[in-house]
């Protein structure tokens, strides 16, 4: 059997790399392409050391663009690294430009085509992220899910049951074998830092809530109103930054912004924190595995496993109750959430026995 694994930003890579792994001990045939859509130079350390991921066979350079320019410049490229390499399964990750783009050329090839986090669904098309997921369903031969609501979603959209495996989650396999090493870094680099004295970890980066200076300016005067009562760390992406200082404003003072950081040191720190508020995806799964409370600045989320099993509560644009959620986490008085089946490390093991 011959893989070949499509990646285009930093979250396809933590989902690769444990399905990679996996595959290696079974001594299948693998290629890893990586398109290009984002780079992150923080990324090669963690994945190209740490988990032993694999250089790029092939990087297909396509850069940033709008949606409609990077999915047809992915599609334009990749087609013939198809055609050459003629792989058997062509495995696709996650909800990006890259995974829709991916499946679309095998689908036309008659390629078969694996979905890694398939049926995920937030119902909000809104989402371009959705656009993606909903299309790569529909024409993948195989949808590895996460949780057991991905099943439901697919069955609902009429999918039939024999292409479905429930898996779990590899992000979590990649959670849990960094974890040891995230702690070395906390030791040496982060301790230091955050010292003894709790703190709560901030993450802002969905356009709905930072590409609009009122709307950015209302949610930074409430995360004020927590920094009044616990320091708050702010690692910032240069796009929000530069929103942020054309907010005409004092930040709070305990509201400590820093840059950007990798996975490993982020993971120290998500760990420590008494609660993180954030609009992210993956966020909201590695705090339920961690147990720490999130409060999610979103109205819906594609992982509602996180809220009626984990540790997750949707604020939406509820500043109001932005605020009540986050006192009720410095008091303890959190729900305690659970670990979703599944979610043991070995997901990408099960991925790897369905494909062989």
């Amino acid at each position: 059997m011959k893989a070949l694994h499509v990646v285009g930003a930093r979250p396809n890579f933590m989902k690769a790399a444990p399905v990679i792994a996996a595959l290696a001990r079974r001594g299948v045939d693998q290629m890893l392409v990586h398109t290009g859509q984002h780079y992150d130079a923080a990324m090669s350390d963690v994945f190209f050391q740490h988990l032993g991921l694999p250089e790029p066979d092939v990087n297909l350079n396509v850069g940033s663009g709008s949606h409609a320019v990077q999915t047809a410049e992915v599609m334009t490229r990749i087609e013939p690294v198809i055609l050459e390499k003629k792989p058997d399964w062509v495995l696709v990750y996650g909800d990006v430009n890259s995974t829709v783009a991916a499946a679309l050329v095998c689908a036309k090839l008659l390629v078969r085509v694996a979905h890694v986090e398939a049926g995920l669904r937030s119902n909000d098309r809104t989402m371009p992220e959705e656009i993606n997921r909903i299309v790569t369903d529909r024409i993948a031969d195989l949808l590895f899910t996460p949780s057991q609501d991905g099943d439901e979603n697919l069955a609902a959209e009429g999918v039939a049951r024999e292409r479905i495996r429930f898996v779990g989650n590899v992000m979590i396999d990649t959670l849990v074998k960094l974890r040891p090493v995230a702690l070395e870094r906390w030791q040496s680099q982060w301790a230091s830092v955050a010292g003894a004295e709790r703190f709560a970890l901030l993450t802002l980066h969905r356009p709905a809530n930072v590409d609009d200076a009122a709307k950015l300016g209302e949610i930074i005067g409430a995360i004020g109103d927590i920094a009044r009562e616990i320091p708050i760390i702010f690692p910032i992406h240069p796009r929000t930054r530069q929103v942020l200082q054309g907010i005409d404003a004092a930040l709070p003072a305990k509201l400590r912004l820093i840059d950007p950081l990798g996975y490993l040191d982020f993971l120290a720190l998500q760990e420590r924190a008494a609660f993180v508020i954030t609009d992210s995806g993956g966020v909201q799964e590695e705090t339920t595995y961690l147990g720490v409370p999130c409060l999610t600045l979103r109205p819906n989320t594609e992982r509602p496993v996180t809220v009626t099993l984990g540790t997750n509560v949707l604020i939406g644009s509820d500043l109001d109750l932005l605020r009540t959620e986050a006192r009720k986490a410095m008091e303890g008085r959190w729900k305690s959430g659970s670990i979703p089946p599944l979610w043991d490390g070995h997901a990408a093991d099960r991925i790897a026995d369905e494909l062989e």
